[in-house]
């Protein structure tokens, strides 16, 4: 007789090979999906690793980052997104408070997306959030350097999305009506080092989970990443190697029913003593994209969540979180 004891909750973060999610056959493809199935169910978090996009762009990706924060603060002043409205540009120290109740929190940004030219039809019909992005002055290979990573970032995130369909059990395009102009931001960011103890709760990033669909996150060697697992203990997101860290954001409960983790994580970084830098790419559905249950998971509850857009919902966030730093 095996004695039944309880399933342990996640104490690591799961590591995902895509290596066999490119492959023709779909025996193969599956079965990745089912790896992506069981950690977007126990812990909407993972690392992927052998997903395509070349290790010389990550590194040249956080090079660009480290460089751009090593600005003067009055020449990243001149791009100051208060003065964007569409959020593109320089966020200054304590510009967001993602933990509501905390002080804000200890980081710098800088916000990039797709960059859409005046007479795109999204911007002509002033679709909130789209349009051209702004660039620092004389700072060489930036803007090269942007597109490149943007690009490989729309891919993968195209890639993931058809992977998250197929491991719940739907067509591998379930999600492609959304994605032909997905939302898709790229924020660098930069935490300084932090004493061992948080006073007054403020950290490099307050608890909080992400607004979207897929967040993909590419870090240093720094550390500093904490998700909360199902237990509410936190445990570390430590940087591995040429991996991107994966996590579900808040549509993924509303469109499994519950069946999948939009999860806790937050940023400390008071270990290494050292600067922190990492660059979180958000792939979403385009703005006006009206998502619901999906039909494999609406008879898991009795009231699924109801009908809604990406665009009300991040509008709502954006004006919760900045509204409340100072």
């Amino acid at each position: 007789m095996i004695i039944y004891n309880p399933p342990a909750t996640p104490t690591s973060i799961p590591l995902i090979d895509l290596t066999d999610s490119f492959s023709p056959d779909r025996a193969k493809r599956q079965a990745v999906a089912w790896n992506i199935h069981k950690a977007a169910r126990e812990t909407g978090f993972f690392y992927v690793i052998n997903h395509g996009v070349p290790l010389e762009l990550l590194q040249a990706q956080v090079d660009c980052a480290r460089g751009y924060f090593d600005l003067p603060l009055e020449r990243k002043m001149e791009l100051d997104i208060a003065d964007s409205e569409i959020m593109r540009g320089y966020e200054p120290m304590g510009a967001q408070t993602l933990d509501e109740g905390s002080p804000p929190d200890l980081k710098e940004g800088f916000m990039l997306a797709q960059d859409l030219a005046p007479d795109h039809p999204l911007v002509l019909k002033k679709t909130p959030y789209v349009g051209p992005n702004r660039w620092p002055r004389d700072l060489p290979g930036f803007r090269e350097q942007i597109e490149a990573y943007m690009e490989a970032m729309l891919r993968l995130g195209r890639h993931l999305a058809g992977c998250l369909a197929l491991s719940l059990d739907l067509d591998e395009d379930y999600f492609a009506d959304g994605l032909v102009e997905p939302s898709c931001s790229i924020r660098l960011l930069h935490y300084p080092p932090q004493p061992r103890k948080a006073e007054f709760n403020q950290i490099g990033s307050g608890a909080h989970t992400d607004w979207g669909l897929i967040t993909m996150l590419l870090q240093d060697e720094a550390g500093g990443l904490e998700v909360q697992n199902a237990d509410g203990d936190w445990i570390r997101a430590d940087p591995v190697a040429g991996a991107f860290v994966v996590n579900l954001g808040d549509m993924i409960p509303r469109i499994t029913n519950g069946l999948y983790h939009s999860t806790m994580h937050r940023v400390f970084n008071n270990v290494s003593g050292r600067d922190r830098y990492s660059v979180p790419t958000f792939f979403n559905p385009s703005y006006d994209y009206s998502f619901d249950c999906v039909p494999t998971c609406r008879d898991l509850a009795d009231r699924p969540p109801p009908t809604t857009t990406f665009g009300q919902h991040v509008d709502e966030m954006f004006r919760k979180t900045y509204r409340k730093a100072s």
